[in-house]
């Protein structure tokens, strides 16, 4: 597994979806983004203007488990991404915890190489409110675990990818 981490704008995205390209497998896209506004529309559609028609696509708000128990060695998945799916999570009352370690049990179960990518919130100042410093912990959580099951941990700022953990 490859854990890609940065912030908002960072370039994370594109440097997972090359490293996916690069593998010579059949590329696998688990979108986890939910449409709730222009924006977020906006967005998407970027990352679906940069996939071209290899890529298979699956919409997975909640449940990766399923899909990536469906995956097998000719391909590589590219989860995009975690705090989406975590902000689907807290948004409908999820058992974080629960849907955590159902996370963690499907990529250790997944055939196929997985690439995961996340957003660092640690690095700003301390949220105003409580239900947002509770998200950025939360956050903080499930990097810091999907970091340690990872073999390779690359964080990307400026576009630039910084090896934590592993190698290129």
């Amino acid at each position: 597994m490859t854990f890609v981490l940065g912030g908002a704008a960072s370039g994370k995205s594109a440097f997972a979806e090359n490293v996916i390209i690069n593998s010579g497998l059949i590329p696998v896209y688990l979108a986890t983004a939910r449409i709730w506004d222009a924006e977020i529309k906006d967005r998407v559609q970027v990352h679906r203007d940069r996939r071209d028609a290899a890529w298979i696509n699956f919409e997975a708000t909640h449940d990766l488990a399923h899909v990536l128990c469906e995956r097998d060695a000719s391909e590589a998945v590219l989860i995009d991404c975690a705090t989406m799916w975590l902000t689907n999570h807290v948004m409908d009352g999820s058992d974080l915890a629960q849907a955590q370690a159902a996370l963690m049990q499907a990529l250790d179960e997944c055939a196929a190489p997985v690439v995961i990518v996340s957003n660092e919130l640690g690095q700003g100042i301390v949220p105003a409110d409580a239900d947002t410093r509770a998200f950025r912990e939360a956050q903080g959580r499930l990097n810091i675990a999907l970091a340690a099951r990872a073999d390779t941990a690359i964080q990307v700022v400026a576009g630039l990818p910084n090896v934590l953990k592993g190698s290129l």
